[in-house]
C-alpha cells in the first residue's frame, strides 16, 4: 500500500470512526459531559489537521475532501493531488490527544474541584495553554482568520481590560464546562453530528434528485418555472443540509442554467438561488445547527424551536416564491416545455418514498422523542427505504453506508471547531461579566427604545455573519446583545429568533455575501448587482423579524384565532412587498401603485386588525385601478437578455 492510499485510508477510518461512534452513543446515550464533548473535538481536531496540512500548498485540497461553508456544511467534491500531512501536523494530533486524554484521566478530580479556589496545577497551566491555541489553529485552518481573531480579541479583553489572571483564563477554557468543553460543543457532539450524518445518508440514497424532481413537476410548467424549481428544491434540500453556500452549489449548477436559459438576466438567477439556498437554515422540520443551540440557550425541546420558526419561514418562501413570479410576468417570461419535466406521479411512484426518512424524524419529533433519537431513526431508515423500490435501490451498496459515514463526519468537523472556538468567547463573557457591561451600552445607545435595539442587533449579526458561521454568529449575539432586547420587553423566544435570523441573512447581504459569492460564480454574474437583487428578492426575512418581536403570533405564540389571522394577513403582506419591489402585480405598477403595494406590505405583515384593514383598503385600491379602472393593453414583453 503505498504512502497516499495509507493516509487516505488513514483519515476514512477516523471518519467512519467518529460517525459510528457518534450513532452508538445516541442509541445507548451519552456519557459524562466531559468525556463525550472531548472525544468529539479530538476525532474533529485529528480530521481538521489531517484534512487540512499546514505545508499543503493554497490551492491544494485533500482528494475528494468537501469545501467548507458559512454554515459548518460542506459544498462540493474536490478532485485535486492528496497533501499528505506534514510532521507537524502529526505533533498537533499528538498534543490534541495528550490534552483530551489528561482532562479524561483526571475527571473524577475536575468535576470535584472548586474553580478559582483551588488552583491549577502547573501542568494543567501548560495544557491548558497548549489546548486552547490548538483549537484556535484548527478554526482558522477550517474557517479562516474571522472566528478565530475575535476570539484572541476577547482573550486580550479578558487579560488586559478586565484584568483576569492568566491562570483563570485557562482554567475556565481547559478545565470546566464554561469554556472549550462548553454547551456549544455539546450541541455539536449531540444534536448536529446527528443531523449533519442524517443529510450525508439522504444524500448518498438519492434524496437530491428526488427534491429536484418534485420541484420540476410542481412548478417546472409555470411562468419563470426555473426560477420556481429553484425556490422549492433549495427549502427542501436545506431542511436536510442546513448550509446555504452547499445548497448553492448543489442546487445551483442545474437551476441557474436553466434559469438564464428561459430568460432570467444571470444576476437575478443568481440572487434566486442564493436567497432560497439561504432560507433553508431558517426551514424546519431539520434547521441550521444554530437552532439546537437555541433550544439548549431556552432550555426548550428543538420540536418547539421548529414550531416558532415555521411561520417565518413560510413568509420567506412565499416572498421568494411571488418574486421570481411577478419578475418573470413582468419581463414575458414562460416555464419549462412540458416535454423537460417529469410527471408528477411518476416522481411520486419512483422516488416519493424517499420522503420517508424526513417522515421519521417529523414525526418522532411532534411525539415527544429527543432529537438526537429523532436523527438515529431518520438515519438508519435510510438506506432500507431506498431498498423498497428497484428505481432507488440499484445504486445503494455497502459503499454508500462507508461514504455517508465518512462524508458526515467530514462535513461536522467545521460545526465542531466553531462550537469549540465559540466557547472560547463566551468563556471570557461568563468570567468578566462582559455582557452585562456590553448590555448596558446597547440600552445606553437604543435609549430604552426597542426599535433601535433591534435595528442594532441587525446590524452587529449580518456584520458578525460576514466574518464567521451561523452558528458563532449567533452565540456571541446571544451572549452580548439579546439580554437588552430582553430587557427592552422582547420574550425571549422572539429575542433569540431574531439574532438567529440575522446571523443567516448576512449571507445575501454584501459587501460579504458567501451564497451570493457561490451562486454568482456559477452564473457567471457581478457580485454587487447579485447581492442587491438577492437583497429585493429577500426583503421579507429583513422586515418578518422585526414584526414577530412585536407581535409574538407569529411565531405561533397566543390564541390560536390570531395566530391563523396573523398568518393569513402576512402573507397578503409579503405577496403585495414581492409586487412592490419587482414592479408587478397584475400588470407592471406604476409609481403610486409600487408605493401603496409597499405600504400595505408592512402594514399587513405588521399584525394587528386597524393596520391589516388599512393594508387591505391600499392592497384593493391598487387592484381596483389595475383590473377595472386602467387595466394594461395584451402586450407581450420580450424576455431578458
Amino acid at each position: 500500500m503505498t504512502t497516499e492510499r495509507a493516509f487516505k485510508m488513514t483519515i476514512a477510518l477516523i471518519a467512519v470512526g467518529m460517525s459510528v461512534y457518534h450513532l452508538t452513543i445516541a442509541f445507548i446515550g451519552a456519557p459524562q459531559q466531559l468525556f463525550f464533548r472531548g472525544t468529539h473535538l479530538l476525532f474533529a481536531l485529528a480530521l481538521v489537521f489531517l484534512l487540512y496540512p499546514s505545508l499543503r500548498k493554497r490551492e491544494t485540497l485533500p482528494e475528494g475532501h468537501l469545501l467548507r461553508d458559512d454554515a459548518g456544511g460542506t459544498i462540493s467534491t474536490v478532485k485535486t493531488d492528496t497533501a499528505l500531512a506534514s510532521w507537524l501536523d502529526w505533533l498537533l494530533i499528538a498534543a490534541s490527544v495528550v490534552t483530551i486524554v489528561y482532562v479524561w484521566w483526571n475527571h473524577e478530580y475536575l468535576i470535584t474541584r472548586f474553580v478559582y479556589v483551588d488552583d491549577p496545577e502547573t501542568i494543567e497551566l501548560v495544557l491548558g495553554t497548549v489546548f486552547t491555541l490548538i483549537v484556535l489553529d484548527a478554526t482558522r485552518r477550517v474557517l479562516g482568520w474571522a472566528l478565530p481573531l475575535t476570539a484572541i480579541v476577547f482573550l486580550i479583553y479578558g487579560l488586559f481590560i478586565a484584568k483576569s489572571r492568566p491562570e483563570q483564563i485557562i482554567e475556565i477554557m481547559y478545565l470546566t464546562t464554561e469554556g472549550i468543553f462548553g454547551s456549544t460543543l455539546g450541541v455539536s457532539a449531540a444534536y448536529v453530528i446527528l443531523f449533519v450524518l442524517f443529510g450525508a445518508f439522504m444524500e448518498r440514497t438519492g434524496i437530491g434528485q428526488l427534491f429536484m424532481d418534485f420541484a420540476l413537476a410542481l412548478t417546472g410548467h409555470s411562468a419563470g418555472g426555473p426560477g420556481k424549481v429553484a425556490v422549492v428544491s433549495s427549502s427542501l434540500f436545506g431542511t436536510v443540509s442546513g448550509s446555504a453556500v452547499a445548497n448553492v452549489l448543489v442546487d445551483g449548477p442545474i437551476t441557474i442554467p436553466l434559469m438564464k436559459r428561459t430568460g432570467f438576466k444571470p444576476y437575478f438567477a443568481a440572487a434566486v438561488e442564493a436567497t432560497a439556498s439561504t432560507g433553508g437554515q431558517i426551514m424546519p422540520p431539520i434547521m441550521g445547527a444554530a437552532a439546537f443551540v437555541m433550544a439548549e440557550f431556552l432550555a426548550v425541546s428543538y420540536f418547539q424551536v421548529t414550531l416558532w420558526a415555521i411561520i417565518p419561514a413560510i413568509l420567506y418562501y412565499v416572498a421568494v416564491f411571488f418574486a421570481v413570479h411577478f419578475e418573470a410576468k413582468r419581463v414575458g417570461l414562460l416555464g419549462l416545455p412540458r416535454s423537460e419535466i417529469p410527471r408528477f406521479m411518476d416522481v411520486m411512484r419512483e422516488r416519493g418514498h424517499l420522503f420517508l426518512p424526513i417522515v421519521v424524524v417529523l414525526g418522532g419529533l411532534i411525539m415527544g422523542y429527543s432529537a438526537p433519537l429523532c436523527a438515529l431513526a431518520g438515519t438508519l431508515s435510510c438506506v432500507p427505504v431506498a431498498m423498497l423500490r428497484k428505481s432507488t435501490r440499484k445504486d445503494i451498496n455497502w459503499m454508500t453506508i462507508w461514504g455517508a459515514l465518512e462524508d458526515g463526519a467530514k462535513n461536522s468537523i467545521a460545526v465542531a471547531l466553531a462550537c469549540a472556538c465559540a466557547g472560547i468567547i463566551i468563556g471570557i463573557i461568563t468570567l468578566t461579566g462582559a455582557a452585562i457591561n456590553f448590555t448596558a451600552v446597547v440600552l445606553d445607545l437604543a435609549k430604552d427604545m426597542l426599535p433601535l435595539a433591534l435595528a442594532l442587533t441587525m446590524m452587529a449579526g449580518i456584520v458578525l455573519g460576514m466574518g464567521m458561521p451561523t452558528t458563532p454568529a449567533y452565540i456571541v449575539m446571544v451572549s452580548l446583545l439579546v439580554p437588552a432586547l430582553i430587557k427592552l420587553g422582547a420574550i425571549p423566544p422572539a429575542a433569540h429568533m431574531f439574532a438567529f435570523y440575522f446571523a443567516i441573512l448576512s449571507a445575501i447581504t454584501p459587501p460579504v455575501a458567501l451564497a451570493v459569492y457561490a451562486a454568482a460564480g456559477i452564473a457567471k454574474s457581478n457580485l454587487w448587482q447579485t447581492g442587491w437583487a438577492a437583497m429585493r428578492v429577500g426583503a421579507a426575512g429583513f422586515i418578518v423579524p422585526f414584526m414577530f418581536v412585536f407581535e409574538t403570533s407569529l411565531l405561533m405564540i397566543g390564541d390560536w384565532f390570531t395566530i391563523l389571522t396573523s398568518f393569513i394577513s402576512a402573507t397578503v403582506g409579503v405577496i403585495c412587498l414581492a409586487a412592490g419591489l419587482h414592479g408587478y402585480l397584475f400588470r407592471e405598477v406604476r409609481l403610486w401603485e409600487r408605493l401603496f403595494l409597499l405600504t400595505a406590505a408592512v402594514l399587513l405583515i405588521k399584525p394587528g386588525y386597524v393596520t391589516d384593514a388599512i393594508g387591505l383598503i391600499l392592497l384593493l385600491s391598487v387592484i381596483v385601478n389595475q383590473k377595472l379602472i386602467s387595466p394594461a393593453k395584451a402586450t407581450a414583453a420580450s424576455p431578458a437578455k
